[in-house]
């Protein structure tokens, strides 16, 4: 289910020079503003938006009244616009055209289906004014029971990833702000400081920017070009790098993490090691059996040599010196038996 309070952007987000690149669709809450332009499989803005780029969508878009666009918009699908929407720019729809009253579209548009002129209220837009409103007044349980019957037939409608902005939330050059919590996905390259009740990050997403929230989850990977600063917990997961500061009320972060500017933390400062892997019990057992092999072969040495006193070794090889003298006696020429050569000639006898 969509949670409509929690500002969500999702896996492989995409923040560029000018535009915001989603694999997915976008659901954009009431007075709320972007500062770039639109590139989504789904395009939903509520009451009050302002976009200052253009909207690129590979299916439909839908814009609820007094809306302001300064760019292009373009769909693969159906268009919606309610009545006193603003486009400075050019409209151009693949399929059919809803458009309400006092629309202003600067540079005309185009449409290859059908063309409506009334004051439409997309289901999406009401869809969602409709649980914002629930959600509100605290009807938690009808809220999801209306959502289930909605899409209990046609479940591929909400299995597509959102972005997900909620009423009053911003996305500027240089900040992106909700007063509830926020969530980002995995892969992500974004852009500007970030502000909100509490922040959890994915994995290997690169942020240029700071962190202010109340909490603050970091999972690996991840690059922060800037300080976090937390009235709560920090947790920063392996691998993960922060040009800037860390200051928060406790920080926990892997051995791993570098931080490039000064931690503090009132309540201390838990650095996670590395856990060891476990032996397989084949690889286990092979190490004892090697290690009390050689601890017999250790043993065994150690008897042989314990037989061989420094007394007896010397005693042996003064032996050994003396029996090398007597041999060499018995061949020099005063020590030597004399050997006699026989020369045999003829007609005399042998000496």
């Amino acid at each position: 289910m969509l949670d409509l309070q929690t500002f969500v952007i999702p896996d492989n987000t995409r923040i560029e020079e000018h535009t915001i690149v989603i694999d997915g669709g976008v659901l954009i809450g009431g007075y709320s503003g972007i500062e770039y332009g639109i590139i989504a499989e789904l395009i939903a803005a509520g009451e009050h938006v302002g976009i200052s780029g253009e909207v690129s969508s590979r299916s439909d878009v839908r814009i609820d009244r007094w809306s302001e666009i300064h760019g292009t918009v373009h769909a693969d699908g159906d268009v919606h616009i309610g009545e006193f929407t603003k486009i400075h720019g050019k409209l151009v729809v693949a399929g059919d055209l809803d458009i309400g009253d006092h629309v202003s579209i600067d540079d005309g548009f185009e449409a290859m289906g059908w063309i409506t002129i009334k004051n439409p209220i997309p289901v999406i837009i009401f869809l969602y004014m409709y649980l914002s409103e629930m959600l509100r007044l605290g009807r938690v349980e009808e809220a999801e029971k209306a959502l289930e019957g909605l899409f209990s037939d046609d479940c591929d409608e909400i299995e597509i990833q959102m972005m997900v902005m909620p009423v009053k939330s911003e996305i500027t050059l240089s900040m992106i702000v909700t007063d509830g919590p926020m969530i980002i996905g995995d892969n992500c390259r974004l852009q500007g400081n970030v502000r909100a009740n509490s922040l959890s990050m994915g994995d290997g997403t690169t942020m240029f920017g700071g962190i202010k929230a109340g909490s603050v989850t970091i999972g690996e990977n991840n690059i922060v070009h800037g300080s976090v600063d937390s009235k709560g917990d920090v947790h920063i997961g392996e691998g993960s790098h922060i040009l800037g500061d860390v200051r928060a009320r406790a920080i926990k972060i892997h051995h791993s993490v570098v931080v490039g500017g000064t931690m503090d933390a009132p309540r201390g400062i838990v650095v996670e090691e590395a856990e060891e892997p476990a032996e397989p019990e084949h690889v286990a057992k092979i190490g004892a059996e090697k290690d009390i092999s050689e601890k017999g072969s250790e043993t065994r040495s150690v008897g042989r040599s314990a037989r061989k006193s420094p007394g007896l070794r010397r005693k042996n090889d003064h032996r050994r010196a003396k029996l090398s003298r007597s041999r060499k006696h018995k061949h020099t020429p005063g020590g030597m038996h004399e050997r006699k050569y026989y020369i045999r000639r003829r007609g005399r006898k042998r000496n």
